[in-house]
């Protein structure tokens, strides 16, 4: 009984790092280690593992003392050894999955922003645009006066209000908490992003995209800010402010060395100190005029019809043999 109630106990203990630990590395597995072939885990001896079986088993598995316990509790020891191993195994490579998300491209997996824009752009000229961006840095850098007191009630009519304009269409605010400060994420269509400086939010910034012979170019000047005084909202001075852009086809170039995961996002980065006092920042990248998705969509529909007629002529070989051999 005594030996069954330490099981239970060391199960209870450990079963919501097992939750954690195998949950987070299943779905890993599945994205990201993909090109993680099973000759990385040859480093893994049977040494190791041993060793570790022995530690949680001190006695060999046919000793009389093993022999008498039950076959729960056998089967219970079991468990626990194997969830042991695995936790080995699988901690090590959680970590440096985590350590590798943060690290790519130059940019950090939980970086915060106080202020940030994304430009979802399209090759036609249209866009969607994301804003995420406490009530104090809207009312410092675009001169707002949203009431940005950590109580406070965010008005997301007056949000969305600021944000529409003839040639934009607010589809989604959405207020939100974090360090004590509210914020609001802004979602909008926009018609033509040559034109999205004309809109009041974005009217420090002038927006150029053109077809250059055989690449598109997209350049984005950003220039002063209102710089209005909002007071002591909690800053610390080293509050970054970033312009993320996620292109529709392949970067040929550009003039940052933020370029996240997929490889067609780019960053840009500034603090939140030097946009206050209307630092320029230029944004540029150049990029090729045939989609991705464009690109993808034929590269899948000319293997579909590579694999199609492969299996055609092999029906039609078949079918052939058939019939000679039943001539002969």
């Amino acid at each position: 009984m005594r030996i069954r109630a330490r099981v239970r106990r060391l199960n209870a203990r450990t079963a919501w790092f097992d939750r954690l630990t195998m949950s987070g590395f299943d779905g890993l597995t599945k994205s990201g280690f993909n090109g993680l072939t099973m000759s990385g885990f040859n480093g893994l001896t049977m040494s190791g593992l041993d060793r570790l079986t022995m530690r949680a088993h001190p006695e060999p598995f046919d000793s009389p003392l093993t022999l008498s316990r039950s076959k729960g509790e056998r089967l219970a020891q079991g468990r626990l050894v194997e969830g042991c191993a695995r936790r080995v195994v699988c901690v090590p490579l959680l970590v440096a999955f985590i350590a590798a998300s943060g690290s790519c491209g130059g940019t950090n997996l939980f970086r915060q922003y106080e202020y940030e824009e994304e430009v979802y752009l399209s090759l036609d000229g249209t866009a969607t645009v994301y804003v995420n961006s406490s009530l104090a840095a809207l009312n410092a850098l675009r001169g707002t006066s949203f009431d940005a007191g950590p109580n406070a009630r965010v008005d997301t009519a007056a949000v969305r209000r600021y944000y529409s304009s003839a040639g934009t269409r607010v589809t989604r605010v959405s207020p939100f908490r974090r360090n004590n400060r509210r914020y609001v994420h802004v979602q909008l269509d926009v018609d033509d992003i040559r034109k999205l400086g004309e809109a009041a939010p974005f009217a420090w910034s002038v927006y150029r995209f053109q077809r250059d012979g055989n690449v598109f170019v997209y350049r984005q000047s950003i220039d002063g800010a209102a710089a209005r005084d909002v007071g002591h909202v909690g800053w610390n001075g080293r509050e970054p402010v970033a312009f993320r852009l996620h292109l529709p086809s392949k970067i040929r170039d550009h003039n940052t060395r933020a370029v996240e995961g997929r490889g067609n996002i780019l960053t840009w980065e500034q603090p939140l100190s030097e946009r206050l006092r209307g630092v320029p920042l230029m944004l540029e990248a150049r990029m090729d005029p045939q989609s991705i998705l464009y690109r993808t969509l034929w590269l899948f529909g000319v293997t579909f019809l590579a694999v199609a007629s492969a299996f055609g002529a092999i029906i039609w070989w078949v079918m052939r043999r058939g019939d000679e051999m039943s001539v002969t």
